[in-house]
């Protein structure tokens, strides 16, 4: 299934599908996209393979999980091209929950090329997140 953003450089609304070889690109503008995506248990392994990938472990009646929501999507716009978002809803996806081991969410694990990196518990605001998303690729 794909997602329709906005390029940051034109404007445009563009489909972004959920899993792709490489990252997504503006058909218009050539500009790197911001690349969030929906998981569950029958996608992720598709959808989390490749490059570095931010998946966000929440549910919908989560607090803590609505306040980060937004900081995902902006670390997404400032990293496009370089990092990919997937969110998973604990509540439809048990087996992934069960795959990363998460007691609490927000989880919020960072994966290259399919392999953990780093793992944060619980919500963080935008600068504390970027600075760990950095540090932890850096790595």
């Amino acid at each position: 299934m794909a997602e329709v953003v906005t390029c940051p450089s034109c404007s445009q609304r563009v489909r972004v599908p959920a899993s792709a070889k490489g990252n997504p690109r503006c058909p218009h503008c050539k500009a790197p996209l911001p690349w969030v995506v929906n998981g569950d248990d029958e996608n992720f392994a598709d959808v989390s393979a490749r490059g570095a990938v931010l998946v966000d472990l929440w549910a919908p009646w989560c607090p803590p999980c609505r306040m980060v929501a937004p900081h995902l999507v902006s670390l997404a716009g400032e990293k496009a091209g370089s990092l990919k978002v997937v969110k998973i809803n604990v509540d439809d996806a048990p087996r992934t929950q069960s795959r990363f081991g998460a007691q609490s969410i927000p989880t919020l694990v960072l994966l290259k090329d399919g392999r953990e990196v780093a793992r944060q518990v619980g919500a963080v605001g935008l600068p504390q997140l970027r600075r760990w998303v950095d540090s932890s690729l850096a790595k």
